[in-house]
């Protein structure tokens, strides 16, 4: 057990802080850096409304979990700390969640509240209080390479939580640790029984946590019913279908529930937020070939430079469901152009494309936010034809994080 909690590069005997969200998963990271000797210190954050939250199955940060956090402390003997970030946590992941939706956009709060909220205010609060690490209880693997920490998918690959990471700085993974990347999930459920905890069989977190009952669109409604105009349903060639109450109930790659019918299955092809307009259209209407991103994180330590880099091999992801694909990314200035090898439906802006070595080594090179899409083909057919990479490359992205010379764009409205 205190072989499971060795924590690389940090001393023995050092004070370790670690995010308990009351879930099993930083329950068992807790007890694995307790029981490996260190100086653990638990923390909580409050997010929303605990009040509201307390009977809600499946949620975190909130109610029952707090209190469920703070039994465990107890039961193995640390300190326990709950630290109220409801408003910032509003202001930075509730409020842009609700704002992307108006936008048309698909965005994934997930990500936002580990960078701006869990590995930013808490890797502070952390610091304050000296200690050597943080420790949190996601499914990522961090490994020495070249002499540096770098991510990677973890040995459980069916829990893999390195999608929600890609925006990782370089500063915070030399403080992070993650002790349950080299387990799989039914080994923590058994150190959960060996330990005792008191949350060793409680049901996993599901959905977004600030939510009720998974209806996002309900939320958006409470917080800006000003922003939300009805619309006409249009067919990708230009027929006005029917009319919305509202884009913020719809999805790229949504097909039912549309309100409208046609002689094929209809899917959400794109949202024109400044229209107020829901573009749908045969499943055909839905392959993203290439793909347009901002605000890179580069993990990768061969071409780390914020500069332009020659086109390179790797694989990506643009949804954590999925299965890392081939592909080809160019990257210039903070932004980058992704080339799908085999294509992906109901890609849309606001998603993530995360980065992976093509390798098997599965090593998480950084990620970026989805911006715009194309179904050109070009690039990609290069990618996946027969002969070599020559090294060179027809994609670009402008100055502005546009794309370059090539078919229309399917584009946010931000």
């Amino acid at each position: 057990m205190a072989r499971l909690g060795r924590l690389e590069g940090v001393p023995d005997g050092a004070r370790v802080v670690v995010a308990m969200s009351g879930g099993v998963d930083s329950s068992v990271a807790a007890g694995l850096v307790k029981a490996a000797g260190y100086d653990a210190v638990g923390i909580t954050l409050q997010l929303y409304d605990h009040g509201a939250a307390t009977g809600k199955k499946g949620a975190c940060c909130a109610g029952q979990d707090i209190h469920d956090a703070r039994r465990v402390a107890e039961h193995i003997g640390i300190p326990h700390y709950v630290l109220d970030y409801e408003a910032r946590f509003r202001e930075s992941v509730i409020a842009p969640f609700a704002e992307s939706y108006l936008a048309g956009e698909t965005p994934i709060p997930c990500i936002a509240c580990n960078r701006s909220i869990k590995f930013s205010g808490l890797l502070d609060t952390a610091r304050e209080i000296g200690g050597a690490a943080l420790v949190t209880g996601h499914y990522v693997d961090r490994r020495i390479a070249n002499g540096r920490p770098a991510l990677y998918r973890p040995k459980d690959e069916s829990r893999d939580q390195s999608y929600f990471l890609f925006a990782t700085t370089r500063s915070e993974l030399d403080y992070i640790r993650f002790p349950l990347g080299a387990l799989h999930k039914s080994e923590v459920r058994e150190v959960a029984r060996v330990l005792d905890l008191p949350v060793a069989e409680k049901a996993d977190s599901q959905d977004i946590c600030f939510v009720p009952q998974g209806r996002y669109s309900d939320l958006i409604e409470r917080l800006r019913p000003d922003a939300i105009a009805p619309g006409n349903i249009v067919h990708v060639d230009g027929r006005v279908l029917g009319r919305h109450d509202g884009i913020v109930g719809f999805t790229v790659g949504q097909r039912r529930g549309l309100g409208v019918t046609g002689r094929e299955p209809l899917y959400v092809v794109r949202l024109n937020a400044d229209r107020a307009e829901v573009v749908v259209g045969p499943r055909d209407s839905l392959r993203v070939r290439t793909i347009m991103l901002k605000d890179v994180n580069w993990l990768g330590d061969e071409r780390g430079t914020d500069g332009d880099s020659a086109p390179e091999r790797v694989r990506v992801r643009v949804r954590s469901s999925q299965e890392p694909q081939a592909a080809l990314i160019s990257r210039s200035a903070g932004n980058a152009t992704v080339a799908l090898g085999d294509g992906e439906f109901g890609v849309a802006p606001g998603q993530a494309c995360v980065f992976y070595s093509s390798d098997s080594e599965a090593r998480v090179l950084g990620g970026g936010w989805i911006i715009a899409t194309s179904p050109n083909v070009s690039e990609a057919e290069r990618l996946a034809g027969a002969g070599p990479d020559d090294g060179t490359s027809s994609m670009r992205v402008v100055a502005d994080g546009g794309p370059g010379v090539g078919a229309p764009v399917q584009s946010s409205a931000r």
